[in-house]
């Protein structure tokens, strides 16, 4: 029996060695073991049981090519894990289209608007917004506001991307495509239940009070999220 598996490409890889979950009623635990070949170069067998460690972990994730590279991390970051990205933006103007299909949001296609501060999350491929109740940095304690956006689900903040581009490169200095990306596609929808803005007149209202980037954004029309930062970041 061979100790190697071909998963296509140029490359053999190797058996090197097998984890093992033991899980009981109250607790569980891993162990690690090497693959082992007889004097008479048979089928590899399970080594006696080794100590799973820190350093087993951090080389292990080097190996499936998982490890987080070493970054410089511009000042907007608020949080990097393997999986995750959190950062935010301060107020600033920006450009936004909406879809045809809806004529009165239509006649906003185009224009610019004052946004208000924001916080993103990236994990794999989705993308969360919320908003921020001030435009300055916020702290793990801080509560978030729904983003007023169409495409974007007030429950979670998941944004629904539709013709989205989403950048290929997981690093932090794919942070301003991403924002490029939100802002340059198409605003077609109200996604959810919840409220997206208290403003009287409503979404189109908040909106069409903005255009043309000059007026300062209301922030009193916010909606409460009903979750602190930590919470969003951690949320899954």
């Amino acid at each position: 029996m061979n100790a190697y598996v071909d998963v296509g490409g140029s490359e053999v890889l190797t058996l090197k060695g097998a984890l093992l979950v033991y899980q009981g009623r109250s607790r569980g635990f891993v162990t690690w073991h090497d693959a082992r070949r007889n004097a008479t170069e048979g089928a590899p067998f399970l080594g006696e049981a080794q100590e799973v460690t820190t350093d087993f972990v951090h080389h292990l994730s080097r190996g499936l090519g998982i490890a987080v590279p070493t970054e410089i991390f511009p000042e907007n970051v608020l949080a990097r894990t393997a999986e995750t990205i959190a950062w935010w933006t301060p107020t600033i103007v920006r450009t936004m289209f909406f879809a045809p299909h809806d004529p009165d949001a239509h006649k906003l296609n185009g224009n610019r608007f004052l946004q208000p501060p924001l916080v993103w999350k990236v994990k794999g491929k989705d993308l969360w917004v919320r908003a921020l109740p001030e435009n300055r940095r916020p702290v793990a304690e801080t509560q978030l506001m729904i983003a007023p956006y169409w495409n974007v689900d007030g429950e979670t903040g998941w944004i629904c991307q539709g013709s989205m581009r989403s950048p290929e490169d997981p690093s932090v200095n794919a942070i301003p495509f991403w924002e490029r990306a939100f802002f340059q596609s198409e605003f077609t929808h109200h996604t959810g239940a919840r409220r997206l803005t208290t403003h009287p007149r409503g979404f189109l209202g908040l909106w069409t009070s903005l255009a043309g980037g000059w007026r300062k954004f209301p922030l009193k029309y916010l909606t409460p999220a009903k979750e602190s930062l930590q919470e969003f970041i951690v949320r899954r």
